[in-house]
């Protein structure tokens, strides 16, 4: 059985390979074209913080900016589970995240999107317990968001000159 999946495995690999797949952080990947090369705009809030530090780890902290990456981040809180005595012991965090990669020297919008995604977090402890809470659901969404967006700009960058 374990010969099979071997095989399965090696030509499933081979045909990657005959179609002209490359890893995105390959030395001729798309990846090579961001890296390093993204200048991610400040944002001031705590959430913004924590999204542009994710966004730097994945692409780079720019060292000679070729790219310009302009985010508009907005999140809400949205109570999820509602007692009889009309409390709310669960919240989703819903994020969006705006995004537009320009060209730093012709201001050219090169590519722009949105994601979307949510976690959530229990009120049922104490209030110092709830607060880690929902601190630790925020983080997690800006972590997803970074993600994201880092897959949308990774699928453009094989299109972006050298």
């Amino acid at each position: 059985m374990s010969l099979y999946n071997r095989r399965t495995l090696l030509l499933m690999a081979a045909a990657l390979g005959g179609c002209g797949f490359t890893p995105a952080y390959a030395p001729q990947g798309g990846a090579s074209r961001l890296q390093n090369r993204v200048l991610v705009e400040e944002l001031t809030t705590s959430d913004g913080y924590v999204l542009v530090r994710e966004l730097e780890t994945r692409l780079g902290r720019a060292q000679a900016p070729a790219y310009g990456l302009a985010i508009s981040l907005t999140t809400e809180d949205e109570g999820m589970a509602i007692t009889t005595d009309n409390d709310t012991t669960r919240f989703d965090v819903i994020g969006r995240a705006k995004f537009a990669l320009r060209d730093l020297a012709t201001g050219n919008v090169l590519t722009s999107g949105e994601v979307e995604s949510f976690t959530g977090y229990s009120t049922t402890g104490t209030t110092v317990s709830t607060l880690a809470a929902e601190k630790d659901a925020r983080e997690r969404l800006m972590v997803i968001l970074s993600d994201k967006i880092t897959i949308r700009l990774l699928a453009f960058a094989p299109t972006l000159v050298q």
